[in-house]
């Protein structure tokens, strides 16, 4: 899975993200803000505090995580099965 190399925050609780296989992108969160542990982000200025974390993953202070690959495949509209074949041949041998 590509690696996530840049984050940054727009307006509008979105992010702009970057990963090293060139894959560039906008992410919309904005339907999360308020919501369970994403009540941290009702404060816009809190949700600018995005960073990458030490595992690849975007972090905010630590109380909310997110997952590169997920955002990934929303920048590229892509399945995970795209990305990884041998999940199509899982799923098929279990049909």
């Amino acid at each position: 899975m590509p690696r996530l190399v840049s984050v940054k925050p727009l307006e509008g609780y979105r992010l702009w993200l970057e990963y090293d296989d060139g894959v560039k992108g906008t992410v919309d969160l904005s339907k999360w803000v308020g919501k369970g542990v994403f009540a941290l982000w009702e404060d816009e200025t809190r949700f600018r505090d995005v960073r990458i974390g030490d595992a690849g993953e975007l972090v905010w202070d630590d109380q909310v995580d997110l997952c590169p690959d997920a955002l990934y495949l929303m920048i590229t509209g892509k399945r995970p099965e795209d990305i990884f074949p041998n999940l199509k041949v899982v799923q098929e041998t279990h049909a």
